[in-house]
């Protein structure tokens, strides 16, 4: 059996895990502090951990806030902190379900305190990595410790120092996507704007709409906040002219699994993964790029030339690129 750890940030960890489980031939059983999502396969059991980044109260009325209890450990891991219940709890249920179902493996997608935990319960490791520079300890700990890494991107678009003394253990897959195989969408007749996910300030979010509305085009927005969300954009994303979206891994291999002629916004996250991102595909000619303090006005005109692009997505590498990443997690089995 194969354990699988699911970071809670966000929605792109669990929507890669949902897109590689179908290819796996090995039974799974998954960790998050995530609710199980939606449409997994019953098959799956899913184990939700206790939370470990909230402030708790001791039955001596003592408060901890975990951000002050020495969570790096000076700096040699990202989150551990001293006392906290959660925490240690939901390591303790890692250790406690791979001792009763024998895992043969642990895929860690992601947390270099859960690579190390793993590798010290001597489990088979596999590390997913991030684009960004992760040359920083818990980082160069995780990729030492993994017996394999897990690169969800084609091999060579986004620089990765963090990784040059480990690539015998590298596994390029390409993007994945869960829309990787969807049928195609015919495009929109007229010219049409998707904003995908939250990725301009509410202001900024207006003024860009009220432009381009102004120039003659149609204008959607999905995702920005709980009201606008949708369980499957993929007509959205695959029939507008233009798509303007966050450069996160998920987001980006969506997009090219579409094909879509797209404006990446670079989000402000740790280690410079997003902007890392936008600098690749801009780089290849695979969409706009613009940061995350745009103008409503630059971002209209970089819009408006992101519709006569032609981008070719398929370096991104996104067909079979979760079958490939089943692969490489089954491999390490003995």
């Amino acid at each position: 059996m194969i354990g699988w750890y699911v970071h809670h940030h966000g929605f792109g960890h669990v929507a890669r895990f949902l897109a590689v489980q179908p290819h796996l031939r090995t039974p799974v059983v998954a960790f998050s502090s995530m609710a199980r999502p939606a449409g997994l396969d019953p098959a799956v059991d899913w184990v939700e951990l206790a939370p470990d980044a909230d402030v708790v109260e001791a039955a001596d009325g003592t408060v901890l806030d975990p951000r002050d209890a020495e969570p790096t450990a000076r700096g040699a891991l990202h989150w551990a902190p001293h006392d906290h219940p959660g925490h240690r709890a939901r390591l303790a249920t890692i250790a406690r379900v791979a001792s009763d179902r024998r895992l043969g493996a642990l895929v860690v997608d992601v947390s270099a305190e859960v690579v190390a935990f793993a590798r010290l319960l001597g489990l088979r490791t596999v590390a997913v990595t991030q684009p960004g520079v992760r040359t920083d300890a818990p980082h160069s700990l995780a990729y030492a410790l993994a017996d394999r890494i897990v690169a969800p991107w084609p091999h060579g678009a986004v620089p990765t120092p963090g990784l040059d003394a480990h690539g015998d253990r590298v596994v390029w897959t390409g993007g994945i996507s869960r829309f990787d195989g969807r049928m195609p969408v015919p495009e929109d007749a007229t010219r049409s704007v998707l904003l995908l996910g939250r990725v301009l300030d509410a202001e900024t979010h207006a003024s860009v709409t009220a432009l381009l509305s102004d120039r003659g085009w149609n204008v959607t927005a999905v995702g920005h906040d709980a009201a606008s969300r949708v369980a499957d954009p993929w007509p959205l994303i695959a029939r507008s002219t233009v798509v303007v979206s966050a450069a996160g891994q998920n987001s980006v291999a969506d997009l090219a699994a579409s094909g879509a002629r797209a404006v990446v916004i670079a989000q402000d996250r740790p280690f410079d993964e997003q902007r890392a991102t936008a600098d690749a595909l801009a780089g290849w000619g695979l969409a706009r790029r613009a940061d995350d303090e745009v103008s409503a006005a630059d971002l209209v005109g970089i819009i408006e030339a992101a519709a006569h692009d032609h981008p070719d997505w398929a370096r991104w590498q996104v067909g079979g690129a979760a079958a490939r990443m089943a692969a490489a997690v089954e491999g390490v089995l003995p």
